[in-house]
């Protein structure tokens, strides 16, 4: 088994190079035995917690490798409740609805066509990434062979449509009023979704992209500008009040004004940020490092405690439980809520920006207007090999800034800042520059790249 295939938060692979029906039957057998180490006595003995949850996504390859994951998780002895054909964020609804020891999804989230993985959670959906039971598994997996059977599970098939709708849908306020939206699916899982949730609401849905055969007219990354080509044309064509794009596993979402403009992950999550305070007065609001920062200044504004925090949903996930924040936002377009498990969703976002704009009479562009107070470059990567080394030498070019390490190096001068993180899988650095004016912007990020190179596609 190529055990490169195991990443930070997730295992993810091309099919069926490193991606396979063995490696996912080593994958179900190592999760499931993994997944139920973890139960405490007092668990042990509740209905389903022997128990895990399994769904899969659209990719065509997704049924194939879902059934080895299967076989080889009831060869461990556990028992399956197969879900079916879901969005991710229905796993983590599934686990604490149906009270297992943990789930696995699989889905190669935004990645093309040739992709696959899966997602490990654990107990109440907490997060199994590297530092949390992912290397584990990895080693458990990687000893097995695939004839090895300790004992035999069973595995039931259960149907969730109706209690998740009603899960996603109780956050959905009686005073909305009728909007028209454009939602790309990106022939992902929103596509079969959003029909099922948001059907017979009186809210107009014009659906784009919602076949999901396993094809993707575009990359199912709604952070690729390239991508949101379509959206946008339609957005203006049908004079739409606002658009959505979705990645394939219908975790994350990007939002697009009615002037066709894309609205930045950060700015939603500062309006969020306002929007939650308003019922939960002095909670704390957790945000990723490379957020604007309008993040924080907002969540100060509205009474809330900003938490900065590392990139990534493990780390998200596990302040948000912490802190018990009602709140938190990625640049990448995931959004948590305490409500849901501390877990993100992106149906659940999607009800409260309906719950947002029915409460005002103002275009999106018109909310957002006052939020747009810097300038920001977007996420740019460098190829450079000696990843550490260059940080080093921007903390010494730097240092008269308020530099941290909290994740690669972020710097704060005064006018401007940058983080830039490295990748955990490529010889990439990752930068991320704001500034007061578009003027300082340029010139700095200008300073930056005489030292990182020019940015690389990706």
């Amino acid at each position: 088994m190529d055990t490169s295939i195991f990443k930070a938060y997730d295992v993810r692979g091309l099919y069926p190079e490193q991606v396979n029906e063995d490696a996912a039957w080593k994958i179900g057998h190592a999760s499931a035995q993994f997944l139920r180490s973890l139960l405490q006595g007092f668990e042990r003995g509740q209905a389903n917690a022997q128990s895990v949850v399994v769904g899969r996504d659209m990719r065509k390859h997704s049924p194939s490798v879902q059934q080895a994951l299967i076989e080889g998780m009831i060869g461990s002895g556990a028992n399956v409740i197969n879900v079916g054909m879901i969005d991710t964020p229905q796993i983590y609804f599934a686990i604490n609805h149906l009270g297992t020891c943990g789930g696995v999804q699989v889905t190669a989230s935004h990645n093309p066509a040739q992709y696959n993985g899966f997602k490990v959670s654990g107990l109440k959906a907490r997060p199994i990434g590297g530092d949390t039971g992912l290397k584990e598994i990895k080693h458990i997996a990687t000893a097995l062979k695939h004839t090895q059977s300790a004992g035999k599970g069973t595995v039931t098939e259960v149907d969730l449509s109706e209690p998740y709708r009603n899960h996603v849908l109780s956050f959905l306020k009686s005073d909305s009023k009728k909007i028209k939206m454009v939602i790309d699916a990106s022939n992902g899982m929103a596509g079969k979704w959003v029909p099922i949730i948001f059907g017979g609401l009186d809210i107009e849905i014009i659906p784009i992209n919602f076949e999901h055969d396993g094809t993707f007219k575009h990359d199912p990354n709604p952070l690729v500008e390239s991508n949101l080509v379509e959206l946008k044309e339609t957005v203006l064509a049908k004079n739409a009040d606002i658009g959505v794009c979705f990645d394939g596993d219908a975790d994350r979402l990007l939002v697009i004004d009615e002037k066709g403009n894309t609205v930045g992950c950060d700015i939603t999550t500062a309006l969020m940020a306002g929007y939650f305070l308003k019922d939960n007065p002095g909670s704390t609001v957790v945000y990723d490092l490379r957020s604007s920062w309008v993040v924080k200044e907002e969540i100060e504004a509205k009474g809330g405690i900003p938490r900065r925090d590392r990139v990534g949903h493990a780390f998200m996930k596990k302040t948000l439980k912490d802190t018990k924040a009602c709140f938190g936002g990625e640049l990448s377009g995931h959004f948590y809520y305490r409500d849901n498990y501390f877990a993100d969703s992106g149906m659940i976002t999607l009800v409260h920006l309906i719950n947002i704009l029915s409460a005002t009479d103002k275009s999106m562009s018109e909310i957002i207007k006052p939020l747009l107070r810097y300038s920001s470059s977007g996420e740019l990567n460098f190829k450079v090999e000696e990843k550490e080394d260059m940080m080093k030498q921007l903390a010494e070019k730097y240092a008269d800034g308020q530099v941290d390490w909290l994740d690669g190096i972020t710097v704060q001068l005064g006018d401007w800042w940058f983080n830039c993180r490295p990748s955990n899988t490529e010889p990439l650095l990752r930068l991320n520059v704001e500034a007061k004016t578009p003027e300082l912007l340029k010139a700095k990020l200008g300073e930056l790249k005489e030292m990182l190179g020019e940015p690389v596609d990706h």
